[in-house]
């Protein structure tokens, strides 16, 4: 969103740009910190992130990206990815909500996208 806003370039490492990543805002992240800090479980492990309520390849978050800037995003390709980097990666958040279903996203990736792209307009 910065270089789509500020017009600079970006770089696109490997996968055609069909990688996916979850995105999660930082209000959702300490939002479930705070609700396991409310009711702490013994050695339980979370897996926490965007899941499939916020998540996108490369090329998707780019269209959003020009979309919501009014302008297109100057980027280059990159064939070789980046060393360990993984093609799709969705997080599981279902155990999370099992134990705290009081939690929820607030936030989606529009939203997200949105709010960063205010930020940089003021």
């Amino acid at each position: 969103m910065k270089c789509a806003v500020q017009g600079r370039s970006y770089s696109v490492f490997g996968y055609k740009g069909k990688q996916v990543r979850d995105n999660i805002h930082s209000f959702d992240l300490v939002n479930a910190l705070w609700h396991f800090f409310e009711a702490p479980r013994v050695a339980e492990v979370y897996n926490i992130g965007g899941s499939r309520h916020s998540h996108c390849s490369m090329q998707e978050a780019i269209h959003l990206c020009e979309e919501l800037a009014g302008r297109e995003l100057e980027y280059a390709y990159e064939d070789s990815n980046r060393i360990g980097d993984h093609v799709w990666w969705i997080s599981d958040v279902r155990k999370f909500q099992e134990h705290y279903p009081g939690w929820s996203y607030r936030y989606d990736l529009r939203s997200i996208l949105e709010e960063i792209r205010g930020v940089l307009m003021e």
